[in-house]
């Protein structure tokens, strides 16, 4: 199947939706009018209450909401196929999450910036809201390291343990290359290699790697053509990307220049500043060529733990700051590059036309693989988020950007338009990862440390991934294209997306300019330019979603103390934003993307049905009842695959883990617990079914809500008699 018509349909489908469905939504349903006066301007405080341009205020909240969800979700879900999650995304995004974002957008507004838990208190009553409070902070936490652990997967340097057995035989008549370490030796094995696992599974390996033996030197013998017998201990080196982190650093100051250039220097200059800012940026990619190597790089090349640590204070600083200083000229700024870089994304699919090498429907997996564990119904949309619906969204809707909005009218655009826009992302993703042939994308998707008890299950995909793609990957040259970066076990999708935009890119220039331009040249540019794209949406995300989670718990803390209430309170911001980064950095440095993802696409989904029950009870209330056929399907929908998914979670991994850890390893005592597993299964297990009794709650006191034949409520200080259009 080639890509182009594809993408032609997919266009068509989202235009049609924005210029009929969400013209229906904001003239019947929400009922928008700019002569009301909207909470931008009645409390204007200059610091979260503040009136901005529709496009920079629609620019920082598609950077808000467009995290890694719609980027890594489809990429990961190409091991169903690629039709499932093609027709869930274009379906979902039209008729379930541009809805929820326009309409929680909408009823926040009329709330005067409220959060969906201040309106769920004001709309449900105390109970409900206070479930709603709860919920949403475990949500925003697990969402935000969910989003950040992608960023260090991409970005920082580790060391993988790889089983003691393991057998390399060297099939490069080069030597490998021994240097001698205080705790062993590091060994460069020059590409191609063979190694065979110890449950017999044999993989190819056609680029050069690095592994760190324990051990004297001298207990190692190696040549040309020898096979190595790996000790226990044996770990392979990872490094991190300094030329990635080099970009997404300096975006920072740029960013902060634009804030004072477009708030300060040059007022309202938008369109000036947006030039000099992707300018700059642009620049910036192309200036981290020379960082590698240099005597630069020791200040980029992160290890893990440098990224968490780097990711935690810059998500600090951008929620305790202004939202005009970093946090609004960054997104925007961000959006720039992205939506620029979607627009090219989407003209090089269509000039490149490439082949999608992935099955339409993958039977080999559809009851799970490597990539994301369980069947495709119901993990396949529990796998794609942000690109169809998305919870998370309804806290930015609810959180910085309704106390942003000028006019009434923008919640169209910015609402709905920007989430269609998303789920254009989450093609584009889909197909880019589509496009690469199945043994490259399971050479970069496949963990290099096979979990412990799941050896044959990981012996069984890579005969599949065999039967599917018989030929060898071309990892060895991939890497030396894109700059020499590691791209073998990089798993989370983020690796394995910006190889795809890169080569369609590159192929969409070779088609226009011939071989004027060296392929070989530009690609590795392309490639960086994709990893910086991806860590921007990312952290867009971070630190919009860090200070949503700085005003739940200011909110919380209210309750005893009213200094909390005032959300430009210095103290109570550092304090809430700290508790709030130390968890969602916590959960980063103890998690993977195998354990975070699932629990992230459950906690998501399900804060989705929460906040279409809550819009559906405003519309009730309201006395637009009526319209609630646009809110109660997709709603029904969603639960059905997130209370599907979140039993079989329970019964198939989290429950066993939980015995596993509580019986006693053979010959070991009585109290010889394994405690990691029964804290990981009993937090899981409590987490999922927490967030099932929040939504059973307030379901059920929103039945009451529709069916109760009471007058509408009386309407809200945005909601009175609209005034004289503003200025």
């Amino acid at each position: 199947m080639s890509a182009m018509p594809l993408m032609i349909v997919v266009l068509c489908c989202l235009a049609i939706a924005y210029r009929y469905y969400s013209a229906f939504l904001a003239a019947k349903v929400l009922v928008l009018d700019d002569r009301r006066v909207t909470p931008a301007h009645r409390l204007n405080d200059g610091q979260n209450y503040h009136p901005t341009h529709k496009w920079v205020l629609f620019g920082h909240h598609f950077a808000a909401i467009s995290g890694a969800g719609p980027l890594i979700g489809p990429v990961l879900a190409i091991q169903y196929g690629y039709l499932p999650g093609l027709i869930w995304i274009v379906v979902g995004v039209c008729l379930a999450g541009a809805v929820q974002d326009m309409l929680v957008l909408g009823a926040s507004v009329r709330w005067n910036g409220r959060s969906l838990a201040e309106i769920a208190r004001a709309e449900l009553g105390a109970v409900a809201g206070g479930m709603v409070s709860v919920t949403i902070l475990f949500v925003v936490i697990i969402a935000l390291s969910g989003l950040g652990v992608v960023v260090v997967n991409a970005l920082g340097g580790e060391e993988v343990q790889l089983a003691g057995g393991t057998k390399i035989e060297l099939l490069s008549p080069a030597a490998p290359e021994v240097t001698a370490t205080p705790s062993g030796q590091q060994v460069r094995i020059p590409g191609p290699s063979r190694l065979t696992y110890p449950n017999d599974s044999v993989v190819e390996r056609s680029e050069s790697f690095t592994l760190i033996l324990p051990g004297a030197a001298t207990e190692h013998s190696l040549t040309p053509h020898s096979v190595l017998t790996l000790p226990p201990g044996a770990k392979q080196q990872i490094p991190g990307s300094s030329w990635g982190t080099f970009t997404i650093a300096c975006t920072i100051p740029i960013a902060l220049f634009i804030g004072l250039y477009m708030y300060k220097l040059r007022k309202g200059r938008v369109i000036e500043a947006s030039l000099l800012g992707a300018a700059a940026v642009l620049a910036a990619t192309v200036a981290g060529h020379w960082i590698p190597n240099s005597p630069f790089e020791k200040y980029f090349l992160l290890s893990r733990e440098g990224t968490i640590g780097a990711l935690c204070v810059y998500g600090f600083i951008a929620s305790v700051l202004p939202v005009w200083m970093l946090l609004c000229p960054r997104d925007y700024l961000s959006s720039f590059l992205k939506i620029g870089t979607v627009a090219i994304l989407v003209g090089s699919v269509i000039v490149a036309n490439p082949t999608l090498h992935a099955p339409t429907l993958n039977q080999g997996f559809a009851a799970g693989g490597p990539t994301f564990p369980g069947a495709i119904f119901p993990f396949c949309f529990i796998c794609i988020m942000c690109g169809a619906v998305s919870g998370f969204h309804a806290l930015v809707s609810s959180g910085t950007t309704p106390k942003m909005i000028g006019r009434e009218s923008d919640v169209r655009t910015i609402g709905y338009g920007a989430m269609l826009m998303e789920g254009l992302v989450a093609v584009v993703a889909l197909i880019a990862a589509a496009s690469l042939p199945s043994s490259d994308y399971y050479a970069i998707n496949m963990p290099l440390a096979i979990p412990k008890g799941q050896e044959q299950q990981f012996r069984q995909y890579a005969e599949t991934v065999k039967r599917m793609d018989p030929n060898p990957d071309n990892l060895a040259r991939i890497e030396q294209q894109v700059g020499n970066e590691s791209l073998r076990g990089r798993t989370g999708g983020a690796v394995t997306l910006a190889v795809g935009m890169s080569n369609i890119i590159t192929e969409a220039t070779h088609r226009v300019a011939g071989n004027a331009i060296p392929i070989e040249g530009v690609i590795e540019y392309w490639y960086h330019f994709a990893i910086m794209f991806e860590a921007l949406f990312i952290m867009t995300t971070i630190d919009t979603g860090t200070r949503i989670g700085r005003f739940l718990l200011q909110e919380f803390l209210g309750k005893f103390s009213r200094r909390f209430d005032q959300t430009d309170w210095l103290p109570g911001a550092a304090l809430s934003t700290g508790l709030v980064v130390v968890a969602w950095g916590g959960l980063i440095a103890t998690g993977s993307i195998a354990t975070i993802w699932p629990m992230f696409g459950i906690a998501n989904q399900l804060l989705a049905v929460i906040a279409l029950a809550i819009v559906s009870t405003y519309l009730a209330n309201a006395g637009r009842a009526r319209y609630l056929w646009v809110t109660i399907p997709p709603m029904l929908f969603v639960i059905a695959t997130t209370l599907t998914a979140g039993y079989q979670m329970i019964t198939a991994k989290f429950w066993p883990m939980l015995a596993s850890g509580w019986s006693p390893a053979a010959g070991a005592g009585a109290a010889a617990h394994d405690w990691g597993k029964l804290l990981m299964g009993g937090l899981n297990i409590f987490f999922i079914l927490f967030m099932a009794t929040s939504v059973l709650i307030v379901l059920t006191t929103s039945l009451q809500c529709w069916l109760d034949p009471r007058p509408p409520r009386a309407p809200t200080p945005s909601e009175a008699q609209p005034e004289p259009n503003l200025p």
